[in-house]
């Protein structure tokens, strides 16, 4: 058996299941880029039987990409397998990923059929994608809360009808590690051909297991996981792609087990993911979090100056995370900003360079040190995050407020190319803002969600505002910064309502599939 553990990047499909999370093509081309830089083995691009759009965004990831393996999910339905072959048949590797429940439970009130039913529908259904590729994958939903002696048959049966990785999901995260690596060792001793197909876990985090699941799988025979950027997904997430990948490099007395991928990337994927889907990664989220290598202990401080292994089990450079301690101010020039950022892995055409070297010199007037965090957080929001055109744009704002006043906005702005001004009162400045961007823009929109965070320390830092705007049935994520909080609060609704915008000309999206 290979000591490679082959690594299934589900973020653009099982990710984009998280709540609030839409990706559009470009945003999808963005991840699936720095997935490729990742060296991911396979990249799900999603489900193209589900909506036009995500047909489109599958079918654009399968011809720019060309090193990973693209999948696409279908439901054990001709017409599923058929729309997904036509989004993934331009890849270099193709691969169709089909699935159906297995569980009792799931036969019994979702599928409503029996054993046998299944049985005929998974053999059916892998022929079928067979005909197209001999890359094709079978996932038993629900397969932790199935009975092992029926799945270990249903693999046996799928097997010879043309599978070659069987994916065995706990899609509710009901697994515990011992007992979940025992199922797995099970499969591995009863199904008589399990030599000719891999054994894959896809594992939900709703016990916050789900890496240690997909770990106690791994050393029992799985040799493909299914794993997302940040954990994102469905409910509380699914196993943390990083976390999976970081353990096995670290822990390699316990795991003889290796995987292909370029780890210094995972951080600049990390934040990425977290700009375009709108989920912010937890501080104290395993490798990736802003507290993930902060030490502030004093004791802890001294140590790790002595000796970083003191405290550090693994070294920030190794997940892509730069430990720099040398600021830039206004008197910086270009060609040292640019190279500062290069530095920090980020390399801009002129256009974006200007773009961002002008919103740096008008941070550094009004911030006495410009940090690293804010670097990043100016290329996300100034060349990631504008990938939607601009039809809103904020030109000035003006604040009233106070103790003694009630609190005044007034705002002017592009509308369709068009200036147009208003001046409102709110129940707090951020309000006010609100009300009269909303009157200019002619939205209907409600606030689900509104966020805001200090990228830095100290009162001079910049704030970072996300909100999650909602209208006729599509939601969005807008982001803006700046180190006035009311102007990083009109940027990020002006970005929300530009994506609102976009979202409902491309067409509307219809609900998103079954996960496993």
């Amino acid at each position: 058996m290979s000591d490679k553990v082959v690594i299934f990047d589900t973020t653009l499909r099982d990710g984009e299941q998280t709540p609030g999370a839409s990706l559009n093509v470009d945003e999808k081309l963005q991840i699936a880029q720095s997935l490729e830089r990742l060296n991911v083995d396979v990249i799900e691009a999603g489900f193209p039987f589900a909506s036009r759009g995500d047909f489109e965004a599958v079918r654009a990831v399968a011809r720019e990409i060309r090193t990973p393996q693209i999948a696409g999910l279908a439901r054990a339905y001709e017409k599923d397998i058929d729309a997904c072959w036509e989004a993934v048949r331009e890849a270099t590797q193709p691969r169709i990923h089909t699935f159906i429940s297995t569980s009792d439970i799931h036969l019994k009130y979702q599928m409503k059929k029996s054993r046998e039913e299944v049985l005929e529908m998974a053999v059916a259904a892998v022929k079928h994608a067979a005909g197209y590729t001999s890359n094709v994958e079978f996932s038993a939903m629900d397969a932790s809360r199935s009975d092992l002696a029926y799945v270990a048959q249903v693999f046996t049966a799928v097997i010879d009808a043309g599978a070659k990785t069987l994916n065995f999901p706990d899609t509710v995260g009901y697994g515990i590690p011992e007992e979940f690596g025992a199922k797995i060792k099970y499969l591995m001793e009863h199904i008589p051909n399990i030599h000719k197909a891999v054994i894959s876990v896809h594992c939900h985090n709703d016990l916050g297991l789900a890496v240690a699941n997909t770990l106690a799988a791994i050393a029992n025979g799985a040799r493909q996981v299914e794993v997302t950027i940040n954990g994102i997904g469905e409910r509380a997430g699914n196993a943390s792609m990083e976390e999976v990948v970081m353990a096995l490099a670290t822990r390699k007395d316990l795991f003889s087990y290796y995987t292909d991928i370029v780890t210094q990337y995972i951080f600049p994927t990390s934040r990425l993911v977290s700009k375009l889907t709108g989920v912010v990664v937890q501080p104290n989220k395993a490798i990736v979090g802003a507290n993930a290598f902060a030490h502030e202990s004093g004791i802890h401080q001294d140590a790790v100056l002595k000796e970083a292994s003191t405290f550090e089990i693994m070294t920030p450079t190794a997940v892509g995370i730069k430990k720099s301690t040398l600021p830039l101010g206004k008197l910086s020039g270009r060609h040292a900003f640019k190279k500062k950022l290069q530095e920090m892995g980020h390399y801009l055409n002129d256009d974006e360079l200007n773009r961002v070297f002008f919103q740096f010199k008008d941070l550094a007037d009004r911030k006495k040190t410009v940090f690293d965090e804010d670097l990043v957080s100016l290329v996300e929001t100034e060349v990631i995050y504008k990938s939607v055109p601009e039809h809103f744009r904020l030109l000035e704002l003006v604040v009233l407020t106070g103790t003694t006043v009630k609190p005044n906005a007034n705002i002017k702005m592009e509308v369709g190319g068009e200036v147009k001004s208003f001046s409102t009162f709110g129940d707090g400045p951020i309000d006010a803002t609100f009300r009269a961007i909303t009157h200019l823009a002619q939205s209907k929109c409600k606030l689900l969600k509104f966020v805001v965070s200090s990228i830095t320390g100290g009162t001079e830092a910049l704030g970072e505002v996300s909100v999650r705007l909602e209208e006729e049935g599509q939601i969005v994520t807008g982001q803006g910064v700046d180190p006035d909080v009311v102007t990083a609060s009109a940027r990020a609704y002006i970005n929300g309502l530009n994506r609102l915008k976009f979202s409902k000309e491309m067409g509307p999206k219809k609900g998103k599939p079954e996960e496993l």
